[in-house]
């Protein structure tokens, strides 16, 4: 059995006792980047030199593989007239501003930022080693940050780091053994995620068949957007359906905003699943009387109209006399259930009628004067009951698959952060361990 020894790490207590505890300058060169003069036009043209800037990095997860491309370049000239270092094949790098803590070793020479540290590891430590040792100190990168605006890791602490050290043969079996297990998670992954978007899909497609009346016998019409629609269904513009179609509060809403008071619901509220009033700001009851056109009542439905244009959702009761920024309102009226028409503009047939208007770049929207034409298939009540309970059953079904799908997801993700830790940090021996073994028996 392997003896320990206390490090006095706190993320890393004990470790094999014929491994060190070192600092990090000792055993690797540290670095950083630099951001050429922007306003100097020729340090950005004709840019051939990679160049790692956060998004690179955190948009890539959890991979191990080396970093082999990057979203933007900067030019030679910019590299000669700035402090800009262009790093070797194999320098490990960590964001220690903005989305701090993500990691990755680089496939190449490139150049970074002045958001990141570099280390070029030395002749006693494997680079990929190093890599998996940031990782496992994820939970000490907060620990480390500091800024009331943006937190950022100062480079005295990253100076003064400690890390375990095994002999370079151990270090490079950890890192082959990591590698094939990291692997292993990420197929696991990559097929939960394709059975999230075929649940997705299925779901699309229940939503279609329902909502065009698919099983309904009679006489068909074809609606351009629509498609085939029973007959007995007449499509109305949805002006003439609701009582009144209004807009949340349009000008800064921020000035509103206090502790207490009534609900003031923003697009950021309305999601998939729902109103979600987790982060739901708050106005005075003077200020929300003198906006009593922005006033829902329960059963409204309200609909984005930037960011996620078309996402609707029905007003709760607990909402009832709360005021809304710049949501579309379609007043609750006697010719559609609200659960309906939530339904309706969630569905697919809704998403088609928001894809043909939608505009803009940046951000993605519609407005008032798009909504109110839409057409609307108009079931009798009885049939739109009956087809917001079979909705409701079917999404209820793919939702707890799709939960289920999540939390397995998160699972692996779990054990991919405990294992790493458990290897670096000598908790087994990677040489005569399973990974299926390892991770069942680590904490996650």
């Amino acid at each position: 059995m392997t003896t320990t020894r206390h490090t006095q790490l706190g993320w890393a207590p004990t470790i094999p006792s014929h491994w060190k505890v070192v600092p990090l300058s000792f055993v690797a060169k540290m670095g950083t980047g630099h951001t050429p003069d922007r306003t100097k036009k020729e340090y950005w043209e004709n840019c051939t030199v990679p160049w790692v800037t956060t998004p690179d990095v955190s948009r890539r997860g959890n991979s191990l593989a080396p970093l082999m491309e990057t979203e933007q370049k900067i030019s030679e000239l910019g590299m000669a007239n700035s402090a800009a270092v262009l790093h070797s094949t194999d320098t490990v790098m960590l964001s220690r501003t903005a989305s701090i803590g993500y990691s990755v070793r680089i496939g190449r020479p490139m150049a970074t930022t002045q958001a990141f540290v570099t280390w070029s590891a030395g002749p006693s430590l494997d680079s990929r080693y190093l890599l998996l040792v940031l990782r496992a100190m994820k939970q000490e990168w907060q620990k480390l940050a500091y800024g009331s605006t943006h937190l950022t890791i100062y480079m005295p602490d990253l100076e003064a780091l400690r890390v375990p050290l095994p002999p370079l043969d151990e270090q490079r079996r950890i890192a082959d053994f990591l590698d094939a297990e990291n692997a292993r998670i990420d197929k696991m992954l990559t097929t939960g995620s394709r059975l999230q978007q075929i649940l997705q899909e299925r779901r699309d497609v229940q939503q279609s068949l329902l909502l065009r009346g698919a099983s309904k016998s009679g006489g068909r019409t074809f609606h351009p957007i629509l498609g085939d629609l029973p007959d007995s269904w007449p499509i109305v513009p949805l002006k003439r359906l609701v009582p009144r179609i209004g807009v949340g509060v349009v000008v800064d809403p921020s000035s509103y905003f206090s502790d207490e008071g009534v609900p003031f619901l923003r697009g950021s509220n309305i999601t998939p699943q729902g109103i979600d009033l987790t982060d739901v700001k708050r106005m005075s009851e003077s200020d929300s009387r003198a906006l009593w056109r922005s006033r829902l009542t329960t059963g409204d439905v309200v609909v984005i109209r930037a960011g996620y244009p078309g996402r609707a959702a029905v007003v709760p009761e607990e909402l009832n006399g709360a005021n809304c920024a710049s949501l579309i309102v379609l007043k609750k009226g006697d010719r559609l259930l609200p659960e309906y028409l939530e339904a309706y503009f969630n569905s697919p047939l809704g998403k088609a009628y928001v894809d043909s208007v939608r505009y803009g770049a940046a951000q993605e929207q519609i407005n008032v004067s798009h909504v109110v034409d839409f057409m609307v298939p108009v079931p009798a009540p009885d049939e739109q009951a009956a087809l917001v309970a079979e909705l409701a059953q079917a999404g209820n079904k793919v939702r707890t698959l799709q939960e289920k799908a999540t939390r397995q997801e998160i699972l692996l993700e779990e054990r991919r952060q405990a294992l790493i830790t458990a290897a670096v940090t000598g908790q087994f021996d990677v040489s005569t361990a399973s990974g299926r073994n390892v991770t069942e028996g680590v904490s996650a």
